[in-house]
Formats: structure tokens, C-alpha cells, sequence
């Protein structure tokens, strides 16, 4: 019986990796393995779904079982791989040894939190990267029986999404880092406070050039104590604080790992030759884009090479959609820091360009009604991986 394609990870890419193979027509056998509980659902709906006051059961388009019916695949939940043996083609999980013909690591990512959570703050302070995690916060939100006061720790993409979903969802909010306007990894800092603006207006509470240096539990409440010596009180504490690719068991194979995650050529092969890496966990040829569209074009190619027609992947130059119905905002980071940002406002609806020194556009990013020029601007600006 031939070994089977065994892909660890059921979330947007091991999921959509087995699928787009069964669309090519590919009936080989597939094994999904995964920690969680393995339902199919879209993870950009996890910072949405709070102002529309969804349960984690309206989040999940399939169970387990039924991804397992639709694919005809063995779809394994809640099991953890101790060890991957490369030479032997076979995963360790407990005593069980269960080989694989090509293995894909799509482990996705995990949170940084900047601080110690002790055990006794398990119920105070969360992260959100998937839908058990989705379950779990919105058991705290629900058993409070009111509106909550968060605390959302980072100022990047993840917080200021949570931010204004949460906003939207009638709870109290403040946010909190060390950098000074949200979105620095997107934004020139002008578009940056000019989110922060807006959020402040709707009544989110924005602190900006703060560390939070940890967490007290003070009965039902949390205290944030920050790096000037303020306290921040809330009933919840939400982490998001940005995320680091889950690499353990590629270190531990001797597979080739940097701090952006496993390297993949852009077949997306690792160092040994049938191990894949898929989606934000995987390095392709330097760049890590934890994004929706590149992830979408590494399936494809993926799939096509596991389908025996060898395909690179290539990234267009693919704008990032910020979930801030209150200030919209679209950026194409540029790949290098060589640029000059020369920016146009007209209130908070702002256009900002990255040019090089020959002045050409290596990147843009836009708020506020200036976001209907993200079609055109892309196509003048270069693919992140041509």
C-alpha cells in the first residue's frame, strides 16, 4: 500500500493544499494531522466575527469529518508529532511510527507574547490565531453578561483589527505598544496616526511608546503595569503581538530553518527533497508573507509539483486589506527600507508612496477613500517574487 501524502496542519493550507489536489484530479492518499480540532474555516474571519456578534459554531464551515468525507482523506484531530525522521520517511507520534511518501509542514504560526502569562491568568489573557483560540475568548467575552473592558497588547495588524471589531461589537477598548502610530510595519507613521485618530474618536483608549511589563490578577479584573509605571485595568487581555512560525519539529529533523521560518525554494521544498513547507510557516526564497494571496498562489504551485508537473511560485504585487472599517486602509509594504515616502492628505484619506531613488514606486499604502486607487497603484508597483 503506498505511504501517504501527510500534511501537519489543518488550517487554511494543509486544508487548501488537500483540496486543490483533489481538483487536479489527484486521488493519492492524504493524511491530515492536526493538534486542534480540525474544522475548516476561514481565519481572516476570526477578527470580523466579534461585531457580528458570531459564535465559534457560525465560524466553522466543516467538521473534521466532514473535511475528511469531502476530500476522502484520514483527517486526524487533536494528535501531536513528536519527531519527524526523515531517512526512515516516517513521523513519530507516541509509540506509533506512520510513514509518508512526501510530508508538507503547514504548522502555521504562534504568538509572541512580550511578558510571562502565569497559569493563573489563563482565564484573563488570550491570543487569537485559530478557531479554538476564537472559542476560548468568546467564553470569557460571554460569561462576563455585559460589554468588556479589553486590553489588546501590539499596535500591528492583528491588534488593530481585534481593536476595531471589538469596538464595533460594543465592548471598551485600549490599546497598547511600544511603537509610536499603529500599523508601523505597514504604514508610514503620518497614515499611522491618522488610523490612531479615528480610533480614538470612535472611543478606543490608544496608548502609544508603551511596554507592558506584566499582568496582575486582582479579582475578576486584570491590571496591566506598564513601562512608565501606569496601571491599565481590564476584564480581558488579548496578545497580539505579532506571531513566529511554528519551526520546532523542522529544527528538530535537522531541516534547514531561519528566523523567518523553514526554507523552501520556491517549489516550496526544504533542504530534503520530499519535504514541503507550506504557508506562514515556510521562508520561500527569503520572503515570509504571512498573507492571504500568496498563500493561495503557494497551493497551487505545491499542488501542481506533488501532481508531478514541477511549478515555481511567484507573488504578484498583492496589496494587504486592513479589517479597520473605521479608517480603511490597503498597503504594499516595499520590499526594501532604500525608499522615500512622499505622501498626499486631504484629512485621513491619504496616499502615501515608496519611491526608489530613480523615482519609481516600490510600494504605497493608502487610508480613508484613497484606498480606490489600490488597483491601479499595484499594477505600476513590482511583485514581491517575480
Amino acid at each position: 500500500m503506498q505511504a501517504p501524502l501527510t500534511i501537519i496542519g489543518t488550517g487554511m493550507a494543509g486544508i487548501g493544499l488537500a483540496r486543490q489536489l483533489r481538483a487536479l484530479g489527484n486521488d493519492r492518499p492524504i493524511t491530515l494531522i492536526t493538534a486542534d480540532s480540525g474544522d475548516d474555516y476561514s481565519k481572516p474571519l476570526l477578527s470580523t466575527g466579534f461585531a457580528k456578534r458570531m459564535p465559534p459554531q457560525r465560524l466553522a464551515m466543516r467538521s473534521a469529518l466532514e473535511v475528511a468525507d469531502q476530500l476522502g482523506a484520514v483527517v486526524r484531530t487533536r494528535t501531536r508529532v513528536d519527531a519527524i525522521d526523515t531517512k526512515a520517511q516516517q513521523l513519530v507520534i507516541g509509540e506509533e511510527r506512520l510513514p509518508w511518501s512526501d510530508l508538507v509542514l503547514a504548522t502555521g504560526a504562534v504568538p509572541r507574547p512580550p511578558f510571562a502569562i502565569g497559569s493563573s491568568l489563563a482565564n484573563r489573557v488570550f491570543s487569537i490565531n485559530d478557531l479554538d483560540d476564537y472559542r476560548g475568548f468568546h467564553a470569557a467575552l460571554e460569561s462576563l453578561g455585559r460589554p468588556a473592558r479589553v486590553a489588546i497588547v501590539g499596535l500591528g495588524l492583528v491588534g488593530c483589527e481585534f481593536a476595531n471589531d471589538l469596538q464595533a461589537g460594543g465592548h471598551q477598548v485600549t490599546l497598547v505598544g511600544p511603537e509610536q502610530a499603529l500599523l508601523p510595519r505597514l504604514l508610514p507613521e503620518p497614515l499611522g496616526l491618522a488610523l490612531g485618530r479615528v480610533f480614538v474618536a470612535s472611543g478606543i483608549d490608544v496608548h502609544y511608546q508603551r511596554l507592558v511589563t506584566r499582568v496582575d490578577q486582582q479579582g475578576a479584573q486584570a491590571t496591566l503595569i506598564l513601562n512608565d509605571g501606569q496601571q491599565l485595568q481590564s476584564d480581558l487581555v488579548l496578545v497580539a503581538t505579532g506571531l513566529q512560525p511554528r519551526t520546532e519539529l523542522a529544527v528538530a529533523a535537522g531541516l534547514e530553518v531561519g528566523e523567518d521560518g523553514v526554507k523552501v525554494n520556491r517549489r516550496l521544498t526544504t533542504s530534503e527533497a520530499h519535504v514541503h513547507a507550506l504557508g506562514d510557516v515556510a521562508c520561500v526564497d527569503g520572503i515570509n508573507a504571512m498573507y492571504v494571496q500568496p498563500l493561495q498562489a503557494a497551493i497551487r504551485a505545491l499542488a501542481a509539483t506533488l501532481d508531478g508537473k514541477p511549478t515555481e511560485v511567484g507573488y504578484g504585487a498583492w496589496p494587504v486589506l486592513v479589517k479597520t472599517p473605521l479608517l480603511p486602509v490597503v498597503s504594499l509594504p516595499p520590499a526594501h527600507d532604500r525608499v522615500t515616502w512622499r505622501i498626499e492628505a486631504d484629512g485621513e484619506d491619504m496616499t502615501a508612496l515608496a519611491e526608489d531613488e530613480l523615482g519609481q514606486l516600490q510600494g504605497f499604502a493608502l487610508t480613508g477613500s484613497c484606498v480606490r486607487r489600490k488597483v491601479e497603484l499595484a499594477r505600476a508597483a513590482p511583485p514581491l517574487l517575480g
